[in-house]
């Protein structure tokens, strides 16, 4: 079974490109880097394929010096011939040879007419060993687990498809849209999950893998931290983070008696590797939005799937809804935040989300995009108007007159205005739309004016 990734798009446009150079994919583990560049290689008349896990693969690399033998090398042993056509090179599991990682740059050099992509979970740890990144010879992309889009896709409901792209979504696909969203809120995105599910329509037999995913993780513990102190944490943080409050603090993480620093760099090691992140707030209302590392971050799980099973309550999300009304409204605010950053190819892109802490008055909006000169705030809530202090505290002090809301009620625009009289406008989007939020934003500023 092939399940389509938005990302293929982005690999032909790359192939394309004749000033193409290396492409590094980079990514939390099992998220799929490896099947798609597989299935990639279709579009090539020859495939190379290395994992450097092996060591007949990393010997190549860790024996040979210049990079003329090494191609030599690869072509020998594979059997092809260097002029037979277009050849793509893969390179897998990159992170096991600093060695090849600094070849990448000669790849770029000597060989542009080489197709090569590289791909790697844990590049961030393995970077510390590299005396020459090749900086400006290589290109970079993040893949992340299936966003809602992509699980339509291995539903093979482009249908549903064809309607989020209409602006704004019809009421009539409301409905069968929401319930599809709730049934990818539950099971999320890790590839293997999803083709299980779709080869099964069922939830039964999905325990396994999640079970699965979760010991690889902890299993790459090793390969994670520094010293025995050090794994230990990063267990205890692996077992502890899905019950941990909105906003954490290090000290004391899970309930342990680990300090501070300990905790941070522990999840520090997580968030490289994707599994975990940190995710700030900002105080900005203008751009650039710069997260402010000294307030209480949140943490972001790679997948909401994984999540909800660490948690058991995938069965109490049968049947849901509404998801801002289930478990404090932390599972839609989680698996937004996963839909939007699923959607940017960035290496530093990180989701943000903005307060404003005084002595006598806190206000906290889930998230803010910036589009153009825009920090748009994002709340990710029903109820009424009335419920929305925080963002009417944004909205009088920011320079503009746009926000959103997401949750599961049909999609309307409305003029509101703040308890201090304030103006703006509000788009209330369905939740299901938080993969469309770059392309709603645009409509919503490019159509809207307050004094219309």
């Amino acid at each position: 079974m092939n399940l389509e990734r938005k990302a293929y798009r982005h690999l032909l446009e790359w192939k394309k490109n004749p000033d193409r150079k290396p492409l590094i994919i980079r990514g939390a583990r099992q998220v799929g880097k490896s099947t798609l560049v597989e299935e990639f290689s279709k579009e090539y008349s020859h495939f190379i394929s290395l994992n450097l896990e092996k060591p007949k693969d990393r010997v190549l690399f860790e024996e040979l010096e210049s990079t003329k033998d090494i191609v030599n090398a690869i072509f020998l042993r594979s059997g092809m011939l260097q002029d037979g056509g277009a050849t793509l090179l893969f390179i897998d599991e990159i992170q096991e040879s600093p060695k090849a990682i600094q070849q990448l740059r000669y790849f770029f050099e000597e060989f542009p007419h080489l197709h090569v992509i590289a791909a790697g979970s844990l590049l961030e740890f393995a970077l510390r060993k590299v005396a020459s990144f090749p900086v400006g010879r290589v290109e970079q992309m993040v893949l992340h687990p299936f966003d809602f889009d992509e699980f339509l896709l291995a539903l093979n409901r482009k249908d549903i498809l064809k309607e989020m792209d209409t602006i704004p979504v019809n009421a009539y696909a409301h409905n069968t849209i929401l319930g599809l969203f709730h049934q990818y809120a539950i099971i999320g995105g890790m590839p293997e999950i999803v083709k299980r599910y779709v080869a099964e329509d069922s939830l039964a037999n999905l325990s396994p893998v999640y079970d699965s995913l979760w010991q690889s993780y902890r299993d790459d513990v090793e390969k994670y931290a520094s010293n025995a102190t050090e794994r230990k944490i990063i267990r205890h943080i692996i077992d502890t983070a899905a019950a941990e409050k909105d906003r954490i603090t290090l000290a004391g993480f899970g309930n342990s008696n680990y300090r501070s620093r300990e905790v941070g760099e522990s999840i520090r090691a997580l968030d490289l590797a994707r599994i975990i992140q940190l995710i700030y707030p900002t105080s900005c209302l203008q751009p650039p939005v710069m997260p402010d590392l000294k307030r209480k971050p949140r943490l972001q799980f790679l997948d909401t799937g994984l999540l909800n099973y660490s948690l058991g309550i995938q069965a109490e999300m049968i049947g849901i809804k509404d998801l801002n009304n289930f478990y404090k409204g932390k599972i839609i605010q989680q698996l937004v935040a996963q839909q939007l950053q699923a959607q940017m190819n960035s290496l530093i892109y990180k989701p943000v989300f903005w307060v404003r802490e005084e002595a006598n008055s806190s206000s906290e909006v889930d998230l803010v995009f910036q589009y153009r000169q825009y920090v748009v705030p994002i709340e990710i809530k029903s109820g009424e108007q009335g419920r929305l202090r925080s963002l009417h505290q944004f909205m009088e002090r920011t320079n503009h007159r746009y926000a959103i809301r997401l949750l599961a009620n049909h999609f309307s625009v409305e003029k509101v205005k703040t308890p201090n009289g304030t103006p703006y406008l509000l788009m209330n989007m369905p939740y299901y739309l938080a993969t469309k939020i770059p392309q709603y934003a645009d409509w919503f500023i490019s159509n809207y004016n307050m004094n219309e």
